[in-house]
C-alpha cells in the first residue's frame, strides 16, 4: 500500500494506491462519513491482480478540508476533483467501485465518459429512487428548509449516529468483525473544526444528485457496462430495493444481497473480494 498526496487546483488530495499500475485499474470511491480507509482490506486482498486507487474526497480523510466559505462543496465539484486526480495520475481506463457518496460522483464520471469505464461495482451505491428509505425523510426535509431541520440533521453527525451506521443491520455473530477504529476514525474527521458545516452543505446538495438519475439510467441502458452489485440486505440507509432496481436497466447485472448493513466490507470483506475477483476476471 502506498499513501500519497497530489495538489489539485491548489488543494492537497490524498489517495491510497496498491498493486501494479500495468494491471487493470479499479478506482474506489468512498461514502459518508468515511474515507479511503474503508477500502484498506479490500485493496490488500486484490492487489496481486489489480491496480487499485482510492482517493479521499475533499472534506474527508486526509484530503484538504477548506471551510465552506472558501470552497463550493457539491457533488459536482467533488466529481471535478476526482476527474482531475485521475488525469494527474494518468489513469484513462478504469473500473469503478462506488459506495454511498461515491455513487453520484462515480456515476457522473461514467455517464459522461462511458468510454473510460470498464466495469461498475456498487456497494450501497444508489442510482434509483427505490433505494431511498425513511432514513432520508429528515434529509429531504432539510433540503427544502435548512433552518427548520438543521438541528435534527446535526444528530446524524454525532458519535452515536456514526456507530449506528456501522453496526445497524449486522448479524450478531458478525458484530465482532467490525473494528471500533472504523467509527472512531470517522468521528474524529467529523469533529474537526468546521467539518460539520461541510457535511451539512453536502447533505443539502445531495438533492441534486437525484436530477442525474435519468442520465445514469440512460447510461446503463445504452452502454450496458458489466455491473456487480454487492449490497447489504439489512442496510437501512439505502435499502435492498435500490440494489434490485439495477436489473431494470442492466438485465445482466450480477446482484448479491449479503446479510450485512451499510458498511458491508467490514463484515463481509472476504466474500466481496471473492465476488469482485470472479467478476473482474470474467470482464476485464
Amino acid at each position: 500500500m502506498r499513501h500519497r498526496t497530489v495538489e489539485i487546483n491548489g488543494l492537497p488530495v490524498f489517495y491510497r494506491e496498491a498493486g501494479d499500475p500495468t494491471r487493470p485499474t479499479l478506482v474506489l470511491l468512498h461514502g459518508f462519513p468515511s474515507s479511503s480507509a474503508m477500502f484498506r482490506n479490500l485493496m490488500r486482498d486484490l492487489a496481486d491482480s489489480y491496480h487499485l486507487v482510492a482517493p479521499d474526497h475533499l472534506g474527508f480523510g486526509q484530503s484538504a478540508t477548506p471551510p465552506v466559505d472558501a470552497f463550493d462543496y457539491s457533488f459536482e465539484r467533488l466529481t471535478e476533483y476526482t476527474l482531475a486526480l485521475l488525469h494527474a495520475l494518468g489513469i484513462d481506463r478504469f473500473a469503478l467501485y462506488v459506495q454511498d457518496y461515491g455513487a453520484p460522483i462515480g456515476l457522473r464520471i461514467a455517464s459522461r465518459h462511458p468510454e473510460r469505464v470498464t466495469a461498475l461495482i456498487s456497494q450501497s451505491g444508489n442510482a434509483y429512487l427505490e433505494g431511498f428509505t425513511p432514513f432520508w425523510d429528515v434529509l429531504f426535509a432539510h433540503a427544502g428548509d435548512r433552518a427548520t431541520h438543521e438541528p435534527a440533521v446535526r444528530e446524524l453527525l454525532t458519535a452515536s449516529a456514526t456507530h449506528w451506521q456501522y453496526t445497524h443491520g449486522v448479524p450478531a455473530d458478525r458484530l465482532d468483525r467490525i473494528s471500533p477504529d472504523t467509527w472512531a476514525l470517522d468521528q474524529a474527521g467529523l469533529d474537526r473544526p468546521g467539518n460539520q458545516e461541510i457535511q451539512l452543505q453536502l447533505f443539502w446538495d445531495y438533492q441534486f444528485n437525484l436530477d442525474g438519475y435519468p442520465a445514469f439510467q440512460e447510461y446503463f441502458r445504452t452502454h450496458r457496462p458489466p455491473t456487480l452489485v454487492a449490497w447489504g440486505r439489512n442496510d437501512e440507509i439505502f435499502g435492498p430495493a435500490g440494489a434490485e432496481a439495477f436489473a431494470r436497466d442492466l438485465p445482466d447485472a450480477e446482484i448479491h444481497l449479503l446479510d450485512a448493513g451499510h458498511f458491508a466490507l467490514e463484515t463481509h470483506g472476504p466474500e466481496i473480494a471473492a465476488l469482485i475477483r470472479d467478476f473482474l476476471g470474467r470482464h476485464l
